[in-house]
């Protein structure tokens, strides 16, 4: 798979239009943080009124799919329930990442953007998210943008330049 690199930032979103958004949220992650906080945002609250009714609650293997309608420029949203948030670690990166990808390639997704979990509340490091996605998605065809800030971008880029891999 193809990976690149794509801001925490709506107006980029905008000018990137992929098949599918696919978004991490954590049991005890209120309110919503990084993309699923974005993706809140520009559905007017639609996200905090799942969480509020009990139709998202973040629980681990938790899989909520949206239409984003025309408020997101991807054709489909899948929310990822983690469970807590305390011990996350590599393990669970690890696994949620593989559990990601298959959901979306099971629903017919080729090429998607994620925000690796554990990086909007800061549980996991940039690099090591990076290391992991690029284990994780390496395989097959299509593509992954991976959604990060300015600061995790500039970490990510320089392992993808030391690794002589700069899709980014």
């Amino acid at each position: 798979m193809k990976l690149s690199l794509l801001p925490l930032e709506l107006a980029r979103w905008d000018e990137a239009p992929r098949e599918a958004l696919l978004v991490p949220v954590f049991a005890d992650e209120r309110p919503l943080r990084g993309a699923a906080g974005l993706c809140d945002w520009r559905l007017c609250g639609r996200l905090t009124r799942l969480c509020k009714a009990g139709r998202l609650v973040g629980a681990r293997g938790e899989t909520v799919m949206l239409p984003p309608g025309r408020r997101l420029p991807f054709r489909r949203l899948f929310l990822f329930g983690l469970g807590p948030s305390a011990g996350y670690g590599d393990a669970r990166l690890r696994d949620d990442l593989r559990w990601m990808r298959e959901v979306a390639v099971a629903a017919g997704v080729r090429d998607f953007a994620l925000e690796a979990p554990g990086r909007a509340t800061g549980v996991i490091g940039a690099r090591r998210a990076l290391e992991v996605v690029l284990e994780e998605t390496d395989r097959g065809d299509g593509a992954v943008w991976l959604i990060d800030g300015p600061a995790g971008h500039k970490d990510m880029a320089e392992l993808l330049r030391l690794q002589g891999r700069r899709d980014a």
